[in-house]
């Protein structure tokens, strides 16, 4: 499907087939789209609202793209956000990564750099001092023998550098907040993700069920895309091939409510110290934000048989020290490579 015809199809409120989408795609990432183009598809598919069959079919294209890597092990899972939503919060789910390791999972944490906030995954784990270029078989290792590896997007995802400099002109949340994660390069069968509205957490759930993972939770936090101790979080939860949406309260795990203050990041450096503190058993409301999201990641890894259980094992991760040791490991390994 030419571009034109794909832009045209959908200004006029008509959902593109899987696979319209996904040669539409293919038009962009062979370079044959111009950038006032792309910029137009996007524009277009957010106002109309993009459908399963659309995501899917630009999920199928970019993973058949991808540079893929396959570590050997069990429970693996990526925890992320689309990136997108209404706060300006520290990296909370690349905090939650590395508890979700120390706590026995392997995270295939995939991620990139900003194109709203001060800090995106890519940031502030490289001003954490990891090397986020490391070759794909130091970067397996990491995740077989630290628990944790960060596969930067922009190096298993080439073809999709035609899309960068419009996405960052126009500045809004698109389609592909939502694709990158769900192209993770491991093929991670399990997942948290956190989208940035609320309508899309069943959406992007039956995705995940077409796509064929094991177990995900897909998850929104009253304006956040991550589980918020600010008030109730929405879930649409994967598992056996069904969609189960449900909410949840930060007291129903034992947590108290917290305020959005408290939660407020900045640059990458300063995230960067937030994180390592809360990682060395810092509390407070930024630890009991990122030890829920962690117990998610957990279940959704099949460490924890439900979220009160997986808050619990991600705190005693922390307190144990072994959230922050994941850290220390990868830093070294990213660097040295053994």
């Amino acid at each position: 499907m030419r571009i034109r015809d794909a832009i045209a199809k959908v200004v006029e409120r008509q959902d593109l087939t899987e696979a319209e989408a996904r040669s539409a795609l293919a038009t962009i990432m062979d370079g044959q789209a111009t950038p006032a183009q792309i910029a137009a598809f996007l524009t277009a598919l957010r106002l109309k609202g993009e459908t399963v069959g659309e995501i899917l079919g630009f999920v199928r294209e970019t993973r058949r793209r991808a540079r893929r890597i396959h570590p050997r092990v069990d429970h693996l899972v990526d925890v992320c956000g689309t990136g997108g939503d209404a706060f300006t919060t520290f990296n909370i789910s690349s905090t939650a990564a590395f508890v979700v390791a120390g706590a026995g999972g392997h995270v295939a944490k995939h991620g990139g750099r900003t194109y709203r906030h001060r800090s995106g995954s890519a940031d502030v784990v490289e001003a954490m001092g990891i090397n986020i270029e490391a070759p794909a078989d130091v970067v397996e290792r990491c995740i077989e023998q630290v628990g944790i590896g960060f596969l930067f997007a922009p190096l298993y995802h080439p073809a999709v550098k035609h899309a960068a400099a419009p996405r960052r002109e126009i500045g809004f949340r698109t389609v592909l907040n939502v694709v990158s994660p769900l192209a993770n390069p491991a093929d991670a069968p399990n997942m948290l993700l956190g989208v940035y509205d609320a309508q899309l957490t069943e959406v992007v759930a039956q995705v995940m069920v077409e796509l064929g993972l094991r177990r995900a939770l897909v998850v929104h936090g009253d304006g956040m895309d991550e589980l918020t101790t600010l008030g109730p979080s929405k879930i649409s939860e994967v598992r056996d091939g069904a969609v189960r949406t449900y909410h949840v309260h930060p007291e129903d795990v034992g947590l108290a409510r917290g305020v959005q203050e408290a939660l407020a990041g900045g640059a990458p450096d300063e995230n960067a110290r937030i994180a390592a503190a809360i990682l060395q058993g810092e509390r407070g409301p930024r630890r009991d934000i990122v030890v829920l999201n962690a117990g998610a990641g957990l279940v959704a890894a099949g460490l924890a048989a439900d979220l009160r259980e997986g808050v619990a094992r991600a705190q005693q991760a922390i307190d144990a020290g072994e959230a922050y040791d994941r850290l220390v490991r990868l830093r070294i390994m990213t660097r040295n490579g053994a």
